[in-house]
C-alpha cells in the first residue's frame, strides 16, 4: 500500500454534510474498500477468538470430564492433547495476524484521509477572501488543521474501527451464547440499557467540554503565535512579564477546562465498571448454579466465562469508544467551518485580454464597505487616472486609503458605483489577471525564510536571469547592501525577514515588484521605514521605472508626493481635494496646506537643530 497513488488533493467541500457520520464516511472516498477489509478482518479475529472458546469447552468435556474413549480420527491422548494445542495456537495466529491487518488497513486509511485533507485545507484557506482573514485568528486555523486534523486521524485508525471491532466482537459472542444457553445469553445482557443510558448523557457533556477545550487551545496558540511573531517589540519594552503573566492566564483557563474534561470523562470507567461488575457477578453465580443442576456442563460453563467477559467488556468499551469519539464529531466540526467557507474565484472574468494592461482608471461614484456590516468606508469616490500617471493619497489614519487601493486588485468588491479599467468594469476583469498586472508593496513589508534571491524573484512563474535580480536590486537601491553580506545574493533571510532591518526590507520587497514589472503599481507608505538618502535613490530610480506605469502612491509626508499628477486628500472615506501640488497648495486653509506648512515647519526646526548640533 502507498499512498502516492492516491491523489494529493481532493475536494472535502463534497463531504459536507449535516450529520457528521455521512460527513466522515464521506471523507474516505477511495479509501472506503480498505476501511470494509479492515472491518471483515475484525470479524474473522473475532470469530477466531470465540471459537477458541468452544475449543475450550470441547476439551473439558470429552478430555477433563470424560475418559477419553471418544477421541476422534482414533487418536491417543497424547496426540489429542498435542492438536488441541495446536488448536489453540492456530486459533489465537488467526485472531493476531487478521488484528494486525486490520488496524494497518485502518492507519493506512486514517493517514490517507488526513494527508489529504492536510494539503485541502492548505489550498482552501489560499483561496479564501481577505475579509475572512481580516476576522480569523491565525492561531484558530493552526489549530484546526494541526490538532483537529490529529484528532480526525484517530477517529479514524482507532475510535471508529474500535467501536466496529467491539460491536463485532459483542454480536458474535451473544450468538455463541445463544447457542450454548439461551436464558444465560439474555441474562447476561440486562445491565445493556443502562449503559447506553450512561454512555448518552456522558457523550453529550464530553462533547460541550472537548468544545471548550479546543476553543481556549486556539485562544493559546494565538497568544503563542503573536508573543513569538512580535517578540522584538516585547523586548523592546522590555515587557516579558506582562506576556508571561497573559500566557499564564491563558494556560491556566486551558488546563481548568481540561481538568474538567479528563474529570467527566474518568467518570465514566468506574460507573459503567461498577454495573458491568455486579452484572459479571451475576452471570457467573447463575451460570455455577445451572452447571451445579446439570443444565449445562462444565466446559459450557468455563466457555461462559470467557465469552460473557468478551461480551461485557465490549459493551464498557463501547460506551468508552463512543465518548472519545466525540472528539472526532467536534473536530470534524470546526474543519467543516472552514470548508464550507466560500472560496475567492481567481478566474472569474468575462474579459481576458491578450496583452498587458494600458492603465487607465476611471472611479465613479464608488463606495465600500466591509462585509460585516460596518459603517461605509469609501463614500462616492470620483476620479480619473491616464495611463503613465501617478496618483497620491493623502489622509490621516483610517481615511479609506488603503481601502480604495485595495479595490483595484479586486481584494475586495465595492458596493456602489463603478470602476472602469481600460474603458471596461474592473470585476469583469478575473482577479488572477488583475493580481498579474498589479504590483503591490505593503506598508509593512513580509519576507520569506528564504535567499534573497529567492524573495526578490517570488511568485514569477518563470525562472529568473541574475542579472534581472540584480538590476531590480539596483532599481530598490539594495544590490549595495545585498553585496556587502558574506553570502551575498545567496543569504538567508530570517522568519520574517528578521535579518535585514526595516529600510533593507522594505527595499526588498520593492525590488520583488519591480522584478514582477506590473503594468500598474501601488505603493502603500512603502518608504516609510527607509531614510531621506535612501528614500532619494529609490524616488529616482522609480521615476525612470513609473513611466509608463499608472502608480498609486500612499504616503504621509507631502514631499514624497509633491510631483505627483493627481493627489487626492481623504477624510473619513470623503475626497476632499483633489488636484496637483501647484493646485491643492494655494487654497488656503485646507488640510492639504495645512499637512504641508506643519511638515515644512518640522523639517525647518530639524535642519536648525541639526546645524547647531554640528
Amino acid at each position: 500500500m502507498n499512498l502516492t497513488n492516491f491523489s494529493t488533493y481532493y475536494d472535502f467541500r463534497s463531504t459536507l454534510h449535516t450529520n457528521r457520520l455521512v460527513g466522515l464516511w464521506r471523507m474516505m472516498a477511495d479509501f472506503r474498500p480498505y476501511y470494509l477489509l479492515a472491518a471483515i478482518s475484525l470479524a474473522v479475529s473475532a470469530m477466531a477468538k470465540t471459537a477458541g472458546f468452544f475449543l475450550l469447552r470441547y476439551f473439558a468435556d470429552n478430555v477433563l470430564a470424560g475418559t477419553g474413549s471418544s477421541l476422534p480420527f482414533s487418536l491417543n491422548l497424547t496426540q489429542f492433547l498435542i492438536a488441541i494445542a495446536l488448536g489453540f495456537m492456530g486459533l489465537a495466529l488467526v485472531e493476531g495476524g487478521f488484528a494486525y491487518f486490520s488496524g494497518r488497513l485502518a492507519a493506512f486509511t486514517a493517514e490517507g484521509v488526513t494527508r489529504r485533507l492536510r494539503n485541502f485545507l492548505f489550498d482552501h484557506i489560499q483561496r479564501l477572501n481577505f475579509s475572512y482573514h481580516s476576522k480569523t485568528k491565525t492561531g484558530d486555523l493552526i489549530e484546526r488543521c494541526t490538532s483537529d486534523v490529529d484528532a480526525l486521524r484517530r477517529f479514524f485508525s482507532q475510535q471508529a474501527i474500535g467501536v466496529g471491532r467491539i460491536i463485532l466482537l459483542f454480536v458474535v459472542n451473544f450468538i455463541a451464547l445463544l447457542s450454548l444457553h439461551t436464558g444465560l445469553a439474555w441474562f447476561s445482557i440486562i445491565s445493556l440499557p443502562f449503559i447506553l443510558l450512561i454512555t448518552v448523557w456522558f457523550f453529550k457533556q464530553i462533547t460541550k467540554r472537548y468544545e471548550d477545550y479546543q476553543e481556549q487551545e486556539a485562544v493559546l496558540s494565538t497568544t503563542l503565535q503573536e508573543n513569538l511573531t512580535g517578540v522584538r517589540v516585547v523586548k523592546a519594552f522590555a515587557n516579558q512579564n506582562y506576556e508571561i503573566g497573559k500566557f499564564e492566564k491563558d494556560n491556566l483557563e486551558k488546563f481548568r477546562r481540561g481538568k474538567l474534561l479528563l474529570i467527566t470523562h474518568s467518570l465514566y470507567w468506574p460507573l459503567s465498571q461498577f454495573v458491568l461488575g455486579i452484572q459479571l457477578l451475576a452471570g457467573y453465580i447463575f451460570g455455577a448454579l445451572l452447571t451445579i443442576n446439570a443444565e449445562i456442563t462444565v466446559g459450557t460453563y468455563l466457555a461462559y466465562s470467557g465469552m460473557v467477559i468478551w461480551l461485557l467488556w465490549p459493551i464498557q468499551n463501547l460506551g468508552r469508544l463512543i465518548v472519545d469519539t466525540s472528539a472526532g464529531m467536534v473536530s470534524y466540526t470546526r474543519i467543516m467551518a472552514i470548508t464550507k467557507q466560500i472560496r475567492e474565484p481567481l478566474s472569474d472574468g468575462k474579459v481576458s485580454p491578450a496583452g498587458p494592461l494600458k492603465g487607465e482608471i476611471v472611479f465613479e461614484d464608488v463606495s465600500f464597505k466591509y462585509s460585516d456590516g460596518s459603517a461605509e468606508v469609501l463614500n462616492s469616490i470620483s476620479f480619473k487616472v491616464k495611463p503613465g500617471q501617478t496618483v497620491a493619497l493623502l489622509g490621516s489614519t483610517g481615511s479609506g486609503k488603503t481601502s480604495l487601493v485595495n479595490l483595484l486588485p479586486r481584494f475586495h468588491e465595492y458596493s456602489n458605483g463603478k470602476i472602469m479599467l481600460d474603458g471596461v468594469d474592473l470585476k469583469d476583469y478575473s482577479r488572477k489577471y488583475l493580481r498579474r498586472q498589479i504590483g503591490i508593496v505593503e506598508q509593512e513589508p513580509f519576507l520569506f525564510s528564504r535567499s534573497i534571491r529567492e524573495n526578490i524573484s517570488y511568485g514569477l512563474g518563470r525562472d529568473i536571469r541574475g542579472d534581472e535580480i540584480e538590476a531590480a536590486a539596483k532599481a530598490a537601491a539594495i544590490h549595495e547592501d545585498i553585496i556587502s553580506f558574506p553570502d551575498g545574493y545567496s543569504t538567508l533571510v530570517g522568519e520574517r525577514g528578521v535579518t535585514l532591518s526595516g529600510g533593507q526590507k522594505q527595499r526588498v520587497t520593492i525590488a520583488r515588484i519591480l522584478l514582477k514589472n506590473p503594468r500598474i503599481l501601488i505603493f502603500d507608505d512603502s518608504t516609510s521605514s527607509v531614510d531621506m538618502d535612501t528614500e532619494a535613490e529609490i524616488r529616482a530610480a522609480l521615476n525612470r521605472l513609473m513611466e509608463g506605469r499608472t502608480t498609486f502612491i500612499i504616503a504621509h509626508r507631502i514631499q514624497t508626493v509633491m510631483n505627483a499628477d493627481l493627489i487626492l486628500v481623504l477624510n473619513k472615506g470623503n475626497i476632499v481635494q483633489k488636484g496637483s501640488h501647484k493646485e491643492l497648495i494655494v487654497q488656503k486653509d485646507s488640510i492639504y496646506r495645512q499637512m504641508f506648512d506643519i511638515q515644512t515647519r518640522i523639517d525647518e526646526e530639524l535642519e536648525i537643530e541639526v546645524s547647531q548640533a554640528k
